[in-house]
């Protein structure tokens, strides 16, 4: 009776033993079905999403339509005289899909309330490649390091600033280059009536 039992024990230790380890694909582009890229009107984009996942749901497109994502980046912006990291959509009125394409299935994505149409050339649209994917929406943080937030600057060359500190407090310029590696600009500021090229750092200006 023993060995039965012990025999029993060990084929049960055997099968967990062979069990496969479930792991996500390292990359997105490995998952079911390929990335279309849809076209929506900027700001909308939350909403789009919410009518394509009510529309997955009441139709029964789970097989076929299996994600929608907008994609997002953290950006290191100056608020207050100080760098905050913000999260921003990376490309406003756009949103991937991962589906199966099929006439069911872009009928299904096309005519979502919101939607304007698929990217791409001709009447079948293309999905993304492997380096598109991957550049856009990166792989597992465990395969590849977190990139540090993109600095996005909030001026432009040729905009007027003001200087909120150091030796030119107060002084109106206008922005003549943007280092963002070096978090320096160099602006044009009016001293005695001559325009003077001053190099500040990001802190130190504010928009006019």
């Amino acid at each position: 009776m023993s060995d039965v039992i012990d025999k029993g024990q060990a084929e049960e230790a055997e099968v967990v033993e062979e069990a496969p380890e479930l792991r996500a694909p390292a990359s997105p582009y490995d998952l079911p079905g390929g990335w279309y890229v849809i076209h929506s009107y900027s700001g909308y984009e939350n909403k789009v999403r919410a009518n394509l996942d009510a529309r997955i749901k009441s139709m029964h497109m789970e097989e076929t339509i299996f994600d929608v994502a907008i994609p997002m980046e953290d950006v290191v912006e100056i608020k207050g005289g100080k760098k905050v990291t913000v999260s921003k959509k990376q490309f406003p009125g756009y949103l991937l899909v991962r589906m199966y394409m099929d006439d069911d299935s872009w009928s299904v994505v096309r005519n979502t309330p919101g939607v304007t149409g698929f990217v791409g050339h001709g009447t079948k649209p293309a999905p993304l490649s492997r380096r598109e994917v991957e550049r856009i929406l990166g792989v597992r943080k465990e395969d590849e390091e977190k990139k540090a937030p993109r600095f996005k600057p909030e001026w432009e060359v040729g905009e007027t600033v003001r200087v909120m500190d150091g030796p030119f407090a107060d002084f109106n310029g206008v922005i003549e280059d943007i280092n963002v590696d070096q978090s320096k600009v160099r602006v044009l500021v009016d001293i005695f009536g001559r325009e003077t090229p001053v190099e500040l750092n990001f802190e130190q200006i504010q928009k006019f």
